[in-house]
């Protein structure tokens, strides 16, 4: 338990695209032939948007032996898997989803995930999450956190594929205002014989036309819509960052640190106090004061009111270099928006980037709800309520 809380990898075989170190066993190192891959399947979900049965014909089509086969052929490990019957090293969509999600690749180590139930039952069971044991930057990352918190993204929404193995640009991100179902894409064809896209309801086309209505948007209508929004969403960045220029000018955001230093001195005493506290507690118990019971007891409590307040000041420190990002312009949804200051058109990359998700009415008319809003919530706090106002005029527009 000691080495998987320092960080030590302690499995017998390491995630397909590293290798133990050589020279330490409990260290992973990059295996390049097959880090090469772990590359590809990323860059292929995040940049091309490919579902994971695409990426593994994709795979398969290049003669890529799945993780199973590469171990045992080009590492010659003695590596086996119950679920690879007679040497059958294609890859499966399984096997691209467990990579996908695998945050060994940032340079993670998650342990902990399986345990045996007991010495008398040899029966292993899955550990609920929040019981594994991560250590971060343990080893050299293959992709950077950026890619993988894209890939995780899009990992999480509605994944369905089109005929052609690719996922539809909307795919997960078409919601019902009504019911919150997934919107379901059909296709049509008008009198002209023209064939066109649009979006209904999964519960009215799945379930019943007395549970909801149609709420039917033409794929045209929508796309025209999202990005007439975006750019008025780029519009308004040239409003706010200006007034974060006038805020880095002005006394507010040096009150608002001054604030927040004086809350951590504050707690950074209490910790003082009661180390203190837990010093005398320890001498007491010498002089017979206290019984070993109670020391013990006490000795504990300090210990975990010392635990607490420490969390309390790691978060003070995140939050103000959060603020900091956020007031200096920093932050990563500014630089998304501003990107695409010449966009013309959309496709699933600049969609899942800056949307979280979108409702449709059934008047057509949709409600997009983006990826930045808790970050603007957070600006708009320094901001006096004419600009404030004149800002949400603009968002409201869009």
């Amino acid at each position: 338990m000691e080495e998987k809380r320092n960080g030590e990898f302690v499995g017998a075989f390491p995630s397909y695209g590293y290798i133990k170190d050589p020279e330490d066993n409990h260290k992973l190192i990059i295996d390049e032939e097959s880090a090469k891959i772990v590359r590809k399947i990323f860059e292929w979900k995040v940049n091309e948007g490919l579902g994971n049965l695409s990426i593994c014909y994709r795979l398969n089509d290049m003669g890529v032996l799945n993780p199973t086969g590469y171990k045992k052929k080009r590492l010659n490990q003695n590596y086996n898997n119950s679920k690879i019957l007679q040497e059958d090293y294609s890859w499966c969509p399984s096997t691209v989803r467990n990579i996908l999600k695998n945050d060994i690749y940032i340079g993670n180590i998650t342990q902990g995930k399986r345990r045996v139930k007991s010495y008398k039952v040899h029966k292993v069971e899955q550990v609920p999450e929040d019981e594994w044991i991560t250590v971060e930057n343990m080893h050299e990352p293959i992709i950077d956190k950026e890619l993988f918190e894209k890939a995780q993204g899009m990992r999480k929404i509605d994944t369905r594929v089109q005929d052609n193995g690719n996922l539809s640009m909307w795919a997960g991100i078409l919601k019902c205002a009504d019911c919150g179902r997934a919107m379901h894409k059909k296709y049509c064809k008008n009198k002209s014989g023209t064939v066109y896209e649009y979006y209904i309801c999964g519960t009215y086309r799945k379930k019943s036309n007395k549970l909801c209505t149609k709420h039917t948007l033409k794929v045209e209508e929508l796309e025209k819509a999202v990005l007439e929004c975006i750019k008025l969403h780029i519009d308004s960045l040239v409003d706010i960052e200006k007034l974060l220029e006038q805020i880095n000018k002005s006394n507010t955001k040096k009150l608002a640190n001054e604030n927040m230093e004086n809350i951590k001195q504050s707690k950074e005493k209490e910790i003082e106090k009661i180390s203190n506290l837990k010093r005398f507690l320890y001498e007491d118990w010498k002089n017979d004061y206290i019984t070993k019971e109670e020391y013990l007891e006490y000795k504990h409590k300090y210990e975990q009111d010392i635990e607490k307040i420490k969390d309390i000041i790691s978060n003070l420190d995140k939050q103000k270099e959060k603020q900091e990002e956020i007031i200096n312009g920093n932050s990563l949804w500014i630089e998304n928006f501003k990107a695409h200051k010449n966009i013309t058109g959309l496709d699933r990359e600049i969609i899942t980037e800056l949307i979280d998700y979108i409702e449709v009415h059934e008047n057509k008319k949709i409600t997009i709800h983006f990826k930045f809003m808790e970050e603007l919530d957070k600006i708009l706090e320094y901001i006096d309520e004419e600009n404030k106002a004149s800002i949400f005029e603009k968002i409201k527009e869009a």
